[in-house]
């Protein structure tokens, strides 16, 4: 699997999208719809109306990546309805990549250790 860069955010396009687009139509949803830059090396998860597909654009630095996965059995875990985006953790986007519960996945803040006395 390609996985998205460490640093940039990861997102959900949460209101399902036509999933005939390819590429570029996606790229235009996330600019004109969301408001955000699909040039950036943000990743941007899509889902189908049935729920059982998912889409996921990221721009790489030369081109756009557009990865799509159908579960065979069962549904992906969404969130609710709504226009608009929600922030994912790297943790939660591998959980929900791999068709299980990201909500169950509580992203916590590290400290850095500190120095030694």
């Amino acid at each position: 699997m390609i996985v998205p860069g460490q640093r940039m955010p990861i997102v959900i396009a949460v209101k399902p999208v036509d999933f005939r687009r390819g590429h570029d139509g996606l790229a235009a949803t996330v600019q004109n719809e969301l408001g955000l830059d699909p040039y950036s090396g943000l990743t941007v998860v899509f889902r189908s109306r049935r729920g059982d597909r998912i889409k996921i654009l990221v721009w790489d630095g030369s081109g756009l990546v557009m990865i799509y996965k159908r579960l065979d059995e069962g549904q992906f875990s969404w969130p609710s309805i709504r226009d608009g985006t929600m922030r994912l953790s790297r943790g939660q986007f591998e959980a929900l990549f791999e068709g299980l519960d990201w909500k169950r996945v509580m992203a916590r803040r590290i400290r850095a250790p500190a120095a030694a006395d």
